[in-house]
């Protein structure tokens, strides 16, 4: 299936970050606004879940205190919010 992603990205080493950011969304957009990072992506996988624990893990690897913001909508319009490894909230297609 394919999500989009629209999220936030911070960490106390951006310098570090943003390479890994940047190869790791290919089907987007990846903005810096100060210490952060703005991005807007379209991704394939099972679930908004396996694609946020993927990308975090990946940011993680770079930098240990990288910070996530993730909205991720489903094709059906299902829209799942996290904080970091955390569903925070999960909004049904309107």
């Amino acid at each position: 299936m394919e999500f989009r992603l629209s999220a936030r990205v911070s960490s106390n080493r951006p310098d570090i970050v943003e390479p890994v950011l940047r190869r790791l969304i290919r089907r987007g957009t990846v903005r810096r606004e100060g210490a952060e990072f703005v991005v807007g992506s379209s991704e394939i996988g099972t679930s908004a879940k396996d694609l946020n624990r993927a990308l975090l893990s990946e940011l993680r690897r770079a930098e240990k205190r990288t910070r996530l913001r993730a909205e991720w909508t489903a094709p059906d319009g299902t829209t799942e919010r996290f904080f970091d490894y955390v569903r925070t909230q999960v909004r049904p297609p309107r």
